[in-house]
């Protein structure tokens, strides 16, 4: 389906400007990027003026109204931009997890999202993807509108297609409060259950599903 047939409020660009570029799936991004716009001037053009005035880094620092302003009101290209800046903090950022060691914790995964979540005012769900060493090979992020989990926005089957997809061995939840307090809630812990289950079925094994505080975490392994 063209992004044009899609109902508007799915769309990658209209989630980008409500949520936030940080908040669109990886395939959104990129379909973003590959978006036909219409051009006032030649992208080479456009390319060559924005980094003679901000080079590379200052561009990366850019907000959607001020690249929107230097792109002559092109809103399309201000997007293609951030989306591409955004696509490279994630590999930057999985570059760095495949020369770190295996996840053998709980503890591990605090440490690696902690900052991440530090000023997140609604709940964000991640899906770790590990390989047979338990090294992370990918991960999916999804932003929950409403503020808490429950089994119409986080659906085992959209966890289990990606991880398919990717080839992985097992996965671990992660997931933040904002209110700082880890604690599970019920259906926190329906949906953890009922994943781990499936997961069993399929021959790809939840490992563990960490809720982030402010400055500690609850995690299902060790409470269960």
């Amino acid at each position: 389906m063209k992004i044009q047939e899609m109902p508007f409020y799915t769309q990658p660009t209209f989630k980008l400007k409500e949520k936030g570029v940080e908040n669109l799936g990886t395939d959104e991004l990129l379909a973003i990027l590959l978006w036909k716009g219409h051009y006032k001037e030649s992208v080479l053009e456009l390319s060559n003026r924005l980094l003679k005035k901000y080079n590379l880094s200052k561009l990366a620092s850019c907000g959607l109204n001020e690249l929107t302003k230097e792109c002559k009101g092109n809103e399309v290209n201000a997007l293609k931009i951030l989306c591409l800046y955004e696509l490279i903090k994630r590999y930057n950022k999985l570059k760095d997890w495949s020369f770190k060691t295996s996840i053998n914790s709980a503890e591990d995964v605090f440490k690696l999202f902690k900052h991440d979540f530090k000023n997140s005012k609604q709940e964000e769900f991640i899906v770790l993807l590990l390989d047979t060493k338990n090294k992370i090979i990918n991960y999916d992020k999804k932003h929950v509108t409403k503020g808490l989990l429950n089994s119409s926005l986080i659906h085992p089957r959209e966890v289990f297609r990606f991880a398919i997809k990717e080839g992985a061995n097992s996965i671990i939840l992660v997931h933040n409060h904002p209110s700082g307090d880890p604690s599970p809630s019920r259906e926190d812990i329906e949906i953890t259950e009922r994943v781990a289950k499936i997961g069993e079925e399929v021959g790809i094994n939840l490992l563990d599903h960490v809720i982030i505080g402010k400055n500690s975490f609850w995690n299902w392994l060790d409470e269960s």
